[in-house]
């Protein structure tokens, strides 16, 4: 059957209400279509972000990192996004730091101050993800300690000389293999997560990746990284801006694309705007307003929402496979922020998440997919759906990579080799 066609039928098929696809029997069928001993597959990935550091008071998800692996693991994933805090490594990796909230709203990281000491936990951590074939991608999402240490990395050259030294803390126990790739910043260039880069920059912006200041900074950094660390595949990630421009500008310098998309964000953020939501980070007005008016937005008119979030994942594939470039999403498909409160339910959350898994998978351009945002312990409505979780995990790991990256394709061989 022609891709577009089985990705087409399968969206739509996908979700609650729309008929005739058994997700029960797709697992199956696509282990017998696509999986071959001794061939490469994707990564079944899941965002633990600072979350893993973090949230390790009792009741938090994390403080037995052995007991929550295994679980990933049961689920069928074995990949995980987290952050390395790779300024904090290079100014002291021993030190016990103290970190400012970045909200309170949401259950990612602590909603409150937090003590966090990186080294040894980031090697401990990542030896128990090696013990399990779990694959790690590097990220930060640059931490405000009280200090503020992270806005010292004022040069591409610093930021780059960081990661070095943390690259190299990791490597020092034999754990570099375990690396699956290293994203030097996190939805670069937001200011919430490269203050640094907006100190100096404060006009380029949220999404504007593309912008003269933001790619020569990107690839002066990387120049540095790839001198010391040849193989290791680097990049920036992005969030919700014009995927076109990966056509339009020459971003080269990146060996694979880690773009978030949300169908949330679509179309000028025109779901969010319905619901009346700011992305507020320490009033709780605005997940009232998701209590009040989500759930029934979608509702409403849901395959309209659906062919928003189908269509950008396809133009994000059309545009990787005509770079010949990788695809990792770990931030991904429904609403970009959620959580287990009252009167908000998982059920659509799940259907939104299940046609963006499967829909991605089924391109063949990306790599490691993840099933939403919300894969981790704290969010229990979510977390505790095994077989939900085992459905899309065993179609993420037996879905197609397509030609484009398999053959002749030195810069997507770095990566492919590392799954």
């Amino acid at each position: 059957m022609d891709r577009r066609v089985f990705i087409r039928q399968t969206a739509v098929a996908a979700l609650g209400g729309l008929v005739a696809f058994d997700l029960s029997k797709a697992s199956a069928k696509s282990e017998m279509a696509f999986a071959g001993k001794g061939e490469i597959s994707p990564r079944a990935i899941t965002m633990w972000d600072f979350s893993w550091l973090e949230r390790r008071w009792a009741g938090a998800g994390y403080e037995d990192w052995d007991q929550v692996l295994d679980e990933l693991s049961e689920r069928g994933y074995n990949a995980i996004r987290i952050d390395a805090y790779p300024h904090l490594i290079a100014e002291n990796p021993m030190k016990k730091w103290l970190l400012k909230e970045v909200w309170n709203q949401q259950d990612w990281g602590s909603p409150d101050m937090n003590e966090v000491q990186v080294q040894p936990n980031l090697n401990l951590f990542l030896s128990k993800c090696k013990e399990r074939d779990i694959k790690v991608g590097l990220s930060s999402w640059y931490r405000l300690d009280v200090d503020e240490v992270c806005l010292k990395l004022d040069t591409p050259e610093k930021l780059a000389d960081c990661w070095l030294t943390t690259l190299r803390s990791i490597e020092e126990d034999g754990l570099l293999d375990t690396i699956l790739y290293v994203d030097l910043c996190n939805e670069w260039p937001g200011d919430l997560w490269a203050p640094f880069f907006a100190k100096t920059y404060p006009n380029v912006g949220w999404g504007n990746w593309y912008k003269e200041e933001s790619l020569r900074w990107m690839k002066t950094s990387l120049e540095k990284m790839r001198q010391v660390y040849p193989d290791m595949p680097f990049l920036y990630s992005f969030d919700h801006g014009d995927v076109k421009k990966y056509e339009e500008v020459d971003c080269s310098f990146l060996d694979l694309y880690e773009h978030h998309i949300w169908m949330a964000q679509q179309n000028g953020g025109e779901f969010y705007k319905l619901v009346g939501y700011g992305y507020n980070r320490f009033s709780p007005d605005d997940y009232k307003n998701v209590v009040k008016n989500a759930e029934r937005v979608y509702r409403e008119r849901p395959e309209y929402w659906q062919k928003l979030l189908t269509d950008k994942i396809e133009l994000m594939a059309s545009v990787a496979r005509k770079n010949r470039r990788p695809l990792v999403t770990t931030e991904c498909w429904g609403l970009v922020d959620y959580k287990d409160w009252p009167l908000l339910k998982w059920d659509w959350i799940k259907d939104l998440c299940e046609l963006g898994a499967i829909t991605a998978a089924r391109t063949g351009m990306w790599v490691g997919v993840a099933t939403s945002n919300f894969c981790g312990p704290q969010f229990v409505g979510m977390w505790r759906d095994v077989e939900w979780h085992k459905r899309l995990t065993s179609i993420i790991r037996s879905s197609p990579i397509d030609a484009s990256l398999m053959k002749n394709n030195e810069v997507a061989a770095k990566l492919l080799k590392r799954l």
